[in-house]
């Protein structure tokens, strides 16, 4: 059983820095750096990928911020009508990726670039970013789950219970391995972010199965599921979509040689 650690903040002169801020910063710029690499590696405007990545998290932020009040905890608009503008109070990792999406469907378009000669680049960027991030759900144990016997179970105060933040992690992690194993494979190169979408959505549902019911502060639940829980429904429909439909890319990255790959941007 893990042992329940509480992570304290960092003072900075007038200024804290809260645990869960840290490690979503070193996940937003673990995954904007392996964007811009992966980008290079196939011969695609890494440039662009800079341009979009503040519009990327800045919007992810605002959403994610706005899907946590409205759809996870509502009940927070009553304490102040200024909560919805206390952006850093409250985020949803899916609201932060449905806002990330709605920011690269703009970008993509109004630059005139086809989105999935990048989407093998995001696949293999968002993927480690998003497992940092969730470290920091971690060291804040804002996701406490039912209680349990589990040897990964955390010892919560008041009894053992999963830690959600943590399962979500380390699923993450995997799902990492696994995607950075078959980029270069040909019947998935192109498909790589389909594929994170139907695995991720898989866990996530399953995690949120797991999720505490008899805590003061729980997630709302509309008929008996979780936000997250339709919004894997829409991944599971992404992800079969993009692996029925989008074919391989017919040549692939640059080879560890430095030899250059053939996938070039397209305009739309």
């Amino acid at each position: 059983m893990i042992p329940y650690l509480h992570v304290p903040p960092l003072k900075l002169g007038p200024f804290t820095i809260e645990p869960f801020g840290i490690f979503v910063a070193l996940g937003i710029f673990l995954a904007a750096r392996l964007l811009a690499t992966q980008a290079e590696r196939r011969q695609l405007d890494s440039n662009a990928l800079q341009d979009y990545a503040p519009w990327g998290v800045g919007v992810g932020i605002v959403v994610g911020h706005l899907l946590h009040l409205f759809a996870y905890h509502p009940e927070e608009l009553s304490k102040s009508p200024f909560q919805i503008l206390k952006v850093w109070d409250g985020l949803s990792s899916f609201g932060g990726l449905l806002g990330g999406i709605l920011a690269a469907v703009v970008f993509f378009r109004v630059k005139k670039l086809r989105f999935r000669d990048y989407a093998d680049a995001f696949a293999l960027a968002v993927a480690p970013g998003w497992a940092v991030a969730r470290l920091g759900c971690f060291a804040v144990h804002d996701h406490p789950g039912v209680r349990t016997d589990f040897f990964l179970a955390v010892n919560f105060p008041g009894g053992a219970r999963h830690d959600l933040g943590l399962y979500d992690a380390v699923f993450l992690f995997a799902l990492t391995g696994l995607l950075w194993a078959l980029r270069n494979t040909d019947a998935m190169r192109g498909k790589l972010l389909p594929l994170l979408s139907l695995l991720y959505a898989f866990g996530r549902f399953f995690f949120d199965s797991l999720r505490a019911t008899d805590l003061s502060y729980v997630d709302a639940r509309y008929l008996g599921l979780t936000p997250a829980q339709y919004g894997c429904i829409g991944l599971v429909a992404f992800g079969l979509y993009g692996l029925a439909t989008w074919k391989a890319t017919a040549r692939g990255p640059r080879t560890e040689s430095g030899a250059p790959g053939n996938v070039q941007p397209q305009a739309r």
